[in-house]
C-alpha cells in the first residue's frame, strides 16, 4: 500500500464514522507516524508504507474512528504560537481562547512586573501563553484536579516559563488565601467550566467522552462556576485590576448583571471573537 493509498483509505473509513475534516485528520495521523511534515508527505504519495509505520498509523485511526480526539491521540495542541503537552486530564486548548491573552496582556501593558493569577488552569495554556510574553511577571495558576495540573506544569518546563509560574491545588481562589497577594492582583483569568449539564447528550462525541467532565460541566444554568469567581474577584484584584473570563455562548446578559450588581467593579465589558460570539467578559475592580 502506498502512502496516498492509506492516507485514502483512512480517510474513507473516518469520514463513515462522522469525523468532520476525516482527510485533514488522515493526514496529520500519518505525519505523526513517520515525524514528516505535510510537504513531504505529498513529495512521497507514491512511495510505499513501511509494515511497522503502517500497523502504527492503523492503531491511530482506530482511535480516531472512535471520536477519540485527534489532539489526544498525538498529544499535542498549539496555542498562542506556542506547543502544548494534552492528555484527558486537560481540556484541548480553544483558538478563541486566546481573546483572553490578547485582553490580558492590553490590561498589563502599562506594569512593570504584574501580578498574574489564572484559575482553573487545566493545560497552563493561558498561564504559559501569558508568562512567555512577560517574562517579568509572577504567575499563580490554581485547578482542582492535580493530573491538569501535572501537565500544566509540563508545559511550563517545556517552553521555558516554569520558574515563574506557581501551580496550585485547589478549589478557584482558595489556593491564594495561603499567599500574600490579596489587594494585589492586576489580572485575573479564567475559564472556567460552563456547559449546562443538560446539554451533555447533544455534544459532540469528541468532547463529550473524552474532554474532561470537571472542566466542561458548571451546573443547571452553567454560570454557577463564573458566578463565584465574578463575585470573589473584587477581594483579590488590586484596584483598577481586572477579572478577564471566557464564557459560554448565550450567557453574557447573565454575566453582566452578576457583575454590574457587585459593588466592586467599575466597569465591566463584553468582548466578541472572530466568529462574533460573545466569549470574554471583563470586569474592573473600582
Amino acid at each position: 500500500m502506498t502512502i496516498a493509498e492509506a492516507i485514502a483509505a483512512a480517510a474513507e473509513r473516518l469520514a463513515a464514522q462522522g469525523v468532520e475534516n476525516a482527510r485533514l485528520d488522515a493526514e496529520v495521523l500519518l505525519r505523526h507516524v513517520l515525524g514528516r511534515d505535510r510537504a513531504w508527505l505529498v513529495a512521497h504519495y507514491p512511495d510505499p508504507l513501511d509494515g511497522v509505520s503502517q500497523s502504527s498509523y492503523e492503531r491511530y485511526i482506530d482511535r480516531r474512528a472512535k471520536r477519540e480526539p485527534l489532539q489526544y491521540i498525538t498529544g499535542t495542541q498549539e496555542f498562542w504560537g506556542i506547543p502544548f503537552r494534552v492528555t484527558r486530564d486537560v481540556l484541548i486548548p480553544r483558538p478563541e481562547t486566546e481573546l483572553v491573552v490578547e485582553e490580558s496582556l492590553k490590561r498589563t501593558s502599562r506594569e512593570a512586573c504584574p501580578i498574574i493569577v489564572d484559575l482553573c488552569t487545566g493545560s497552563g495554556c493561558i498561564a504559559v501563553s501569558l508568562a512567555h510574553e512577560l517574562p517579568k511577571s509572577r504567575v499563580f495558576a490554581t485547578d482542582r484536579s492535580e493530573q491538569a495540573l501535572d501537565v500544566a506544569r509540563e508545559n511550563a518546563r517545556r517552553n521555558g516559563v516554569a520558574g515563574h509560574i506557581r501551580f496550585c491545588q485547589g478549589n478557584l481562589f482558595d489556593p491564594l488565601d495561603e499567599l500574600d497577594i490579596g489587594g494585589r492582583i492586576d489580572v485575573i483569568t479564567a475559564n472556567p467550566p460552563y456547559v449546562r449539564e443538560s446539554e451533555r447528550p447533544g455534544l459532540q462525541p469528541e468532547v463529550r467522552d473524552f474532554e474532561p467532565a470537571l472542566a466542561l460541566f458548571a451546573g443547571p444554568e452553567g454560570t454557577e462556576v463564573a458566578d463565584s469567581i465574578l463575585n470573589a474577584a473584587p477581594r483579590y484584584l488590586r484596584a483598577g485590576g481586572s477579572l478577564v473570563m471566557e464564557m459560554g455562548i448565550g450567557q453574557a446578559a447573565a454575566l453582566r448583571n452578576t457583575a454590574t450588581e457587585n459593588r466592586g467593579y467599575s466597569a465591566v465589558k463584553v468582548l466578541r471573537d472572530l466568529a462574533g460570539i460573545e466569549r470574554v467578559i471583563v470586569a474592573t475592580r473600582r
